[in-house]
């Protein structure tokens, strides 16, 4: 492409030189040669003035006085009736410019000039002509080269780009040419680039939630069929049966919700539900894994409080509290209920040192762990719950209580049955 940009910009400037320069080179010849033959034209009328003048005077008419006056530099034969022929100068050989005047006596004059003048004067004309038109294809080469370096280095600085995006690196580079078209390209490459680098941040960070949040559940699961396998009892089958196929659920509900939350956080499905039941579902998969421990999780409060919001992210939420106060948390874990306003408030509370000082403020951040944990946990926790309309937030640091606030489904007073959500 770069030979073409050159090849193509200089055949223009050749063609636009050639027929502009042989164009001037007519023109020239032609006002050289018009002017000589106008110059010798009136030199031959200034001598022939001369003469008339001092013919009518009485005056002599010689070479010298003639040359004197007129201040000749050309040959001239001056023909006066009844005299000799009178020259002035030289006169050249070859082809002549000739310039020929006649007086009011009958006198004629004839001035003549070698033509090799008129063409030294032609071929100094055509040597200036030829060293403009050799400068401009010069300065065409060198703008051709510049232009084509102008436009093929970024395109390819653009393939690169391309190229980039394609083998996974989806870095922006921001890097603009001044010319419109290759800046529109550059600016969709960008923009590509912005969106693939989004897409597999979602994809990492979903892969990172569904590896935290799955882990606890399964290893509960297992410990459930564990139990199953060993019991010899129908009955104590059937109940870890029946529970374990509660965590299964559960699983499918947190695969589905962290699903949803990769593609849009903000799509919700709110509803009305018991928080009596989601609380049960906590305390009954966590308790073997506190007996474990050799540590008691319990619960509290007020009873018979309804929520809205969506069942599966509020257990998630619940289950991310009590694992970190299983992990990082120390004696008597607490579920504690009640109510402040519109809201429904469910805090979590345990015996432990606390969460330090200088991770109070940045507690729910993601990556921020005071412990060689993931740090993922209760990021998503906080991310479930705004989700829902809600919002999950450390109240106490010594001992540490987290509260997740919802809200609160408010009763109609015509119509206990029916419900409508207060946000």
């Amino acid at each position: 492409m770069r030979r073409r940009l050159i090849n193509s910009t200089l055949a223009v400037v050749l063609v636009v030189v050639a027929v502009f320069g042989v164009s001037l080179v007519i023109v020239e010849t032609r006002t050289i040669s018009s002017s000589a033959q106008e110059s010798v034209d009136l030199e031959a009328l200034r001598i022939v003035s001369i003469v008339d003048s001092r013919l009518i005077g009485g005056e002599p008419v010689n070479p010298d006085i003639l040359s004197q006056q007129s201040g000749a530099k050309r040959y001239a034969q001056i023909h006066i009736p009844g005299r000799d022929t009178i020259e002035i100068g030289t006169r050249p050989e070859g082809d002549v410019t000739r310039g020929l005047a006649e007086g009011e006596r009958g006198e004629s004059v004839v001035v003549e000039e070698s033509r090799s003048a008129v063409t030294a004067e032609i071929g100094r004309t055509l040597m200036i002509i030829g060293a403009v038109a050799l400068l401009a294809v010069i300065a065409a080469v060198l703008l051709a080269v510049r232009q084509a370096n102008k436009l093929t280095s970024p395109l390819t600085d653009l393939a690169e780009t391309a190229e980039r995006l394609g083998s996974g690196d989806p870095r922006p580079r921001h890097k603009r040419y001044g010319v419109p078209e290759l800046d529109r390209v550059a600016d969709v490459l960008d923009a590509s680039a912005e969106r693939i680098a989004r897409m597999l941040t979602a994809e990492r960070r979903l892969a990172a939630d569904a590896s935290h949040q799955l882990r606890t559940p399964l290893t509960a699961l297992s410990m459930r069929l564990e139990e199953v396998a060993l019991a010899d009892d129908l009955d104590t089958v059937k109940e870890e049966a029946t529970i374990a196929l509660t965590q299964v659920e559960r699983l499918t509900d947190v695969v589905e919700r962290l699903l949803t939350n990769s593609r849009d956080p903000r799509t919700g499905s709110a509803v009305a539900f018991d928080l009596d039941e989601v609380i049960k579902q906590q305390l009954e998969e966590w308790r073997p894994a506190y007996r474990s421990a050799g540590r008691a999780i319990v619960h509290s409060g007020k009873q018979g409080m309804r929520a809205v919001g969506t069942p599966g992210a509020v257990a998630q939420v619940l289950a991310a509290l009590i694992e970190n106060s299983l992990m990082h948390g120390g004696g008597t874990v607490a579920l504690r209920t009640r109510v402040i306003g519109n809201q429904s408030v469910i805090e979590v509370t345990d015996e432990g040192p606390g969460v330090p000082a200088d991770l109070g403020a940045r507690i729910f951040e993601r990556a921020v762990s005071g412990r060689s944990s993931t740090g993922i946990g209760l990021a998503v926790a906080r991310d479930l719950a705004e989700a829902d309309g809600g919002r999950l937030e450390l109240l106490q640091q010594h001992p540490p209580v987290f509260a997740l606030f919802l809200s609160r489904e408010v009763r109609s007073v015509s119509d206990k049955q029916s419900t409508r959500p207060v946000r």
